[in-house]
């Protein structure tokens, strides 16, 4: 009777610990850490697996199958000049429409402005293919009009290596604006006014001060470049295939949809990929923590003042225009005359006569475009609530908590941005050919991917957000009886409305141009509107391909421009 009585305080002991583990909040929490880890972990460890164990016994075989091959040493040479060549053209431009949109006297800054971002809005491979009909050796509106009456017997070659470096150039430039313009609105002017009254030149202050002051932006910028260029999946596909010019990308989409599909080979070509790419993130991070040696903004406040052009404004405005006009308005007009052509040819009396809107109307009533635009509306919407849901939690857990191993979950949230789209699609591929759960050729499988993919960008936003917000209310709705959930939800949740809200939208926007993942796990019946896009292309069916990509481009600037109102109401823009 005595011992029954002894173990009461310890029975109840271990149940009141039983129940705070089971707690809602405890729940949660260990869902979310779950699913972030599985999301960042599983796909990368089945890739290993499957590329380095056979029967069991760690092997290479799959590596010297790979890199036997005929061609392999230049694939990864052409890789290498495809990447390296297209983050200098980005940067250049990007570079230069920053510093002359922040830092100079250049007319209309806030139309500017817009119009570099512009770019952005357009999908990759709908870029690629309006230059493919701007260049086109044959039927390129540029080699028609401008090459040829130079000089006729050598048009411009756009499936080539210096083609394929142009589109992604152009493709990339606003990515690197964005960088530019964050660093040299921060950066204090009052060297370079010192040195303009001193009496040097305009050329002189950008390349004597100007530009080593943003020499941490202008590395980061360079090797987050290169890694997208690597990773870049629908110039290599649309442009370097019909030249037979491979890269990585390319590569493991052709071996993954050979007659027989050879998965080990796939698999020794995306670990390779994904090496170069974690190697450049890692530099970028190293360099990241270096930049203290160039800060400019210390206590002492600044006003910054435009630097005064004088005769080079005009020319400065006229780049800008010139810019504008070559990203945006040339590819855009070439996909609306394409799509009103029955068979495409460059532009001439006859067929600016002859004009229909018969690939619209065949185009709407498509069955296949009705479901894929389903499919991607689903995917968008359902990813982007998700991903933005979960990392809310997630990023709880690593500002508010002092858990043990909560950087671990920041840093498996962030892995798969060190993941190509193409890379995780085939490790998303091996893990659910190996996972006998039913979901492979369903839209599950593709929502995973999304999942996985825009998870990184949900944990900024989330991240960045939850850091603005003090604890005070937090522990105030606590120590007036709330508890967790209610707190989180009716507290943490709206406060943090407007980053979430701006990721949101944001991976709504991004999932509809997204191919290099969903490439390779889409099933017939299961297409999204970039897979259509894709399929027409390759089936040759160009005019109907530019009516599905003005439609597409027409929703997206309606989305954007529904968005931007929406912010400016609740304050997304400031997020």
């Amino acid at each position: 009777m005595a011992e029954t009585v002894a173990l009461r305080p310890r029975v109840a002991a271990e149940g009141g610990f039983l129940r705070r583990l089971l707690s809602g909040r405890n729940v949660i929490v260990l869902v979310v850490i779950a699913i972030v880890g599985y999301l960042g972990a599983v796909p990368l460890g089945f890739l290993l697996w499957q590329t380095f164990i056979r029967n069991g016994a760690l092997t290479l075989a799959n590596f010297r199958g790979a890199y036997n091959d005929v061609g392999i040493g230049e694939m990864m040479i052409n890789s290498l000049a495809f990447a390296i060549g297209s983050s200098l053209v980005s940067l250049t431009i990007g570079s230069v429409l920053a510093y002359l949109i922040v830092r100079t006297d250049v007319p209309g800054k806030a139309l500017m402005f817009a119009a570099s971002l512009v770019p952005l809005i357009i999908p990759g491979i709908l870029h690629t293919i309006a230059w493919v009909f701007i260049l086109d050796p044959t039927i390129g509106i540029a080699n028609k009009w401008v090459i040829e009456p130079l000089d006729g017997n050598h048009p411009f070659n756009v499936f080539s290596i210096p083609g394929m470096i142009i589109i992604e150039g152009l493709h990339l430039a606003p990515l690197v604006f964005l960088l530019m313009v964050a660093a040299l609105r921060s950066m204090d002017p009052s060297l370079e006014e010192s040195a303009i009254m001193s009496g040097a030149s305009l050329p002189t202050v950008f390349r004597r001060i100007t530009l080593p002051l943003v020499k941490p932006a202008l590395y980061a910028g360079a090797l987050i470049m290169i890694v997208r260029g690597l990773e870049s999946f629908e110039v290599p596909a649309v442009v370097g295939l019909r030249n037979h010019i491979w890269v990585y990308t390319s590569r493991i989409w052709q071996t993954l949809n050979d007659a027989v599909p050879n998965y080990g080979k796939a698999g020794a070509y995306a670990m390779t990929l994904l090496a170069l790419t974690a190697i450049g993130v890692w530099f970028q991070s190293r360099l990241s923590k270096r930049g203290r040696s160039f800060q400019t903004v210390t206590g002492k406040g600044f006003r910054p003042h435009p630097v005064r052009l004088g005769v080079w404004r005009v020319p400065a405005t006229a780049f800008i225009l010139l810019y504008f006009l070559i990203a945006v308005v040339l590819p855009v007009l070439v996909l609306v005359y394409a799509s009103t052509q029955r068979f495409y040819s460059p532009p001439s009396h006859y067929t600016l006569r002859h004009m229909t809107f018969d690939n619209y109307v065949q185009e709407w009533h498509e069955p296949v475009l009705r479901h894929a635009v389903l499919n991607s509306v689903y995917l968008g919407v359902g990813a982007a609530t998700a991903v933005m849901l979960l990392t809310a939690v997630a990023a709880w857990v690593v500002v508010r908590t002092r858990l043990r191993g909560r950087s671990l979950v920041d840093n498996l949230a962030f892995m798969p941005l060190t993941i190509p789209g193409l890379v995780l699609g085939v490790a998303l591929l091996f893990v659910y050919l190996r996972i006998p759960i039913g979901i492979y050729g369903t839209l599950w499988v593709l929502f995973i991917a999304y999942l996985t993919r825009f998870m990184p960008y949900g944990m900024r936003y989330a991240s960045t957000s939850m850091f603005q917000i003090g604890r005070e209310l937090e522990e105030s709705a606590q120590m007036s009886g709330a508890g967790w959930w209610h707190t989180f939800r009716r507290v943490v949740l709206p406060l943090l409305a407007p980053g979430l809200i701006a990721g949101w939208i944001y991976i709504v926007i991004v999932s509809f141009r997204e191919l290099g993942a969903s490439v390779l796990l889409y099933s017939p019946g299961k297409e999204v509107l970039s897979i259509v896009i894709w399929e027409q292309w390759r089936d040759g069916l160009l005019t109907e391909v530019a009516a599905l990509g003005v439609m597409l481009i027409g929703a997206l600037v309606v989305l954007v421009a529904i968005a931007y109102k929406l912010g400016a109401r609740i304050g997304v823009k400031e997020a």
